[in-house]
């Protein structure tokens, strides 16, 4: 049984865990409400550059459609993963594939997403292309997630 199986998270788990940790612990700057914003959306912006390949591309697109769409989610890194949240709460995130290891870039949402469907609802998508139908459908979950 190997180190990581025996502590029952992966690395790239406890890495994704030290970066929250990090993003928790930084340092808490006098800046204004709008510097923070500004801040944020840098750091967001610079984690979707450091993408590769078709993960950079989808990323890049979901960053163009979620701020279009909701402008008044807040972009922040989560788990060391570009994130948007509303009212200071994630309600929606990427994953790169090579973060985890996985074949495609996750697109997910947490609990405060408005995205109920009866009793059984999808909150997480795995993408490997987004075409023109795609990117609407996209738009559409993000604006029924904050409730529009």
């Amino acid at each position: 049984m190997s180190d990581s199986e025996q502590d029952g998270f992966s690395a790239a788990e406890k890495a994704a865990m030290k970066e929250r940790a990090k993003e928790v612990r930084a340092p808490k700057k006098r800046m204004t409400k709008a510097e923070k914003a500004q801040q944020a959306r840098k750091e967001v912006e610079e984690k979707i550059a450091s993408f590769e390949g078709n993960d950079k591309v989808l990323a890049e697109k979901l960053h163009r459609i979620i701020t279009a769409t909701a402008p008044e989610l807040e972009p922040k890194t989560w788990y060391g993963m570009p994130a948007y949240a509303l009212d200071g709460k994630i309600l929606c995130f990427m994953q790169d594939a090579k973060k985890f290891g996985t074949r495609y870039l996750t697109f997910g949402f947490n609990d405060g997403a408005q995205l109920d469907e009866g009793t059984f609802w999808p909150t997480a998508f795995a993408i490997t292309a987004l075409d023109e139908q795609l990117e609407e459908k996209v738009s559409a979950l993000v604006a029924k997630a904050v409730g529009r």
